[in-house]
């Protein structure tokens, strides 16, 4: 349940005050999922800064060149957004790539490109944004992997290994920060009407979604809800949860 304090500030069920607007942080905010998020924390009144790597930052954010797989550049990010926004109150590990093939014509590049951007570069904000969470005694970190890191999926080994892996550190992040009154969660999108979707040929559109049991592609908003409710109050008590937002095609795992 959430309630009212003095003005300004909102408590959670636990009656931890927190100021009304937040530093939120998506990390690859500029475009598909991550904008969706980003645009909906600052529906909700939040300060919101985004990382990319190209193309332009959306309107009303703080936009911040930012290579994740850099730690000097994720430094940097983080020095530039807590100087405009104060410490990051909740993260959003949202950056990733893909490099798909099938196994024995995947490169140690490919490999090596898709680990070190989607899992080590969560990584490397997580940490960083630990450090101030830690000293506010309050925090969210969701990480947004994907339901191909729960089924598997062929010709994505390098993804799907390096979504799974989110699960595990989310887990460990949860037991490890959770006393200090910070909670870790991962929320896992399944197929999602982006740029990358809408080019898939029509065929293969009918294929995916025959899978589905809901027969239809999810809009970046419904993952940008599930990531809001993990950083509002009234998700206070959950943490180390992965929450599917796969319109059924996951589940039981």
């Amino acid at each position: 349940m959430t309630t009212t304090s003095a003005p300004g500030t909102r408590e959670d069920a636990s009656g931890t005050p927190a100021p009304a607007a937040r530093s939120v942080l998506v990390t690859g905010g500029n475009r598909g999922i991550g904008r969706s998020i980003a645009e909906a924390f600052v529906a909700l009144g939040d300060q919101v800064a985004v990382t990319y790597r190209s193309g332009e930052p959306p309107p009303g954010m703080l936009g911040v060149r930012c290579d994740v797989t850099n730690q000097e550049q994720v430094d940097a990010a983080f020095a530039e957004i807590e100087a405009a926004h104060g410490p990051v109150e909740v993260l959003v590990a949202n950056a990733g790539i893909t490099r798909d093939t099938l196994v024995l014509r995947m490169s140690d590049a490919d490999w090596d490109d898709v680990i070190a951007t989607n899992l080590t570069g969560a990584f490397r904000v997580a940490r960083r944004a630990s450090k101030g969470m830690l000293r506010l005694r309050r925090g969210r970190i969701v990480l947004v992997s994907s339901v191909v890191g729960l089924l598997g999926s062929a010709g994505q080994v390098n993804y799907a290994a390096s979504k799974a892996g989110l699960v595990g550190m989310a887990r460990s992040l949860a037991r490890e920060l959770g006393s200090r009154g910070i909670t870790t969660n991962v929320v896992a999108p399944g197929l999602v009407e982006t740029d990358m979707t809408a080019e898939l040929p029509e065929a293969k559109r009918a294929e995916y979604l025959a899978t589905i049991p809901l027969r239809r592609y999810a809009d970046p908003r419904e993952v940008a809800g599930a990531v809001t409710w993990l950083a509002s109050p009234d998700a206070a008590y959950v943490t180390g949860a992965v929450i599917p937002v796969d319109g059924g095609l996951g589940m039981g795992h």
